[in-house]
């Protein structure tokens, strides 16, 4: 691997900007806890994994060169985009802290984990349906790859190295969510919340197809 400290940097930088997981993250935490949370931040680490080892197979290439799934991947991932922001948008519920909390206590033990679980398929789904990971490993990571060296061997460590500083970053922002919702617990912020991160999630969708 060829200038590491230049990766891990860019890498770094990459995760931080607000994206579409940033926006699901948020909404996830806020909405059902930090628990859900780190969830969908589990997901999302399956999904970047799911990439590297296709960029390890090779496949990443051939998908980037085939328009037709190309495409597809695309228009799924703008449409499971679109979903999830029109039914935040549409929701009429709000969460405070303190409902969150209630809720916890009196919901069973398989209510919960239900939860967690859509929030995990969430994390997965809007990372695998993401053509833009695919993107970033035949794009980003190249520069870094070693020719003479062992080539997937270097991809999975670099695609490991992503992974790892995404999940770092957000498990940060769901602590520091976590910790100011007692500021965030007006119903009448949650319910702006909602439909704004609504609307951004169906923006990052167009974003997709455009």
């Amino acid at each position: 691997m060829e200038n590491l400290p230049a990766y891990i940097l860019m890498a770094a930088m990459m995760s931080m900007l607000p994206g579409a997981d940033t926006v699901l993250i948020m909404k996830n935490t806020l909405s059902h806890g930090a628990k859900a949370g780190r969830f969908t931040i589990l997901g999302m680490a399956t999904g970047l994994t799911f990439w590297t080892v296709i960029a390890v197979l090779g496949l990443s290439v051939v998908i980037s060169q085939s328009p037709v799934l190309f495409e597809t991947i695309k228009y799924l991932g703008a449409a499971y985009l679109f979903y999830l922001g029109i039914r935040s948008f549409m929701t009429k519920s709000s969460f405070s802290l303190k409902e969150v909390q209630k809720s916890a206590d009196e919901t069973a033990a398989a209510g919960r984990n239900g939860r967690c679980r859509e929030s995990y398929l969430q994390g997965v789904l809007s990372n695998i349906l993401n053509p833009k990971t695919v993107v970033v490993y035949i794009t980003f990571m190249p520069p870094f790859v070693d020719m003479s060296g062992n080539v997937n061997q270097q991809l999975m460590v670099l695609g490991g190295i992503l992974t790892v500083i995404a999940v770092t970053w957000f498990l940060v922002l769901v602590f520091v969510l976590n910790h100011v919702q007692r500021w965030l617990n007006s119903p009448r912020f949650q319910q702006i919340f909602q439909k704004s991160t609504g609307l951004a999630l169906m923006a990052f969708g167009a974003k997709l197809i455009f």
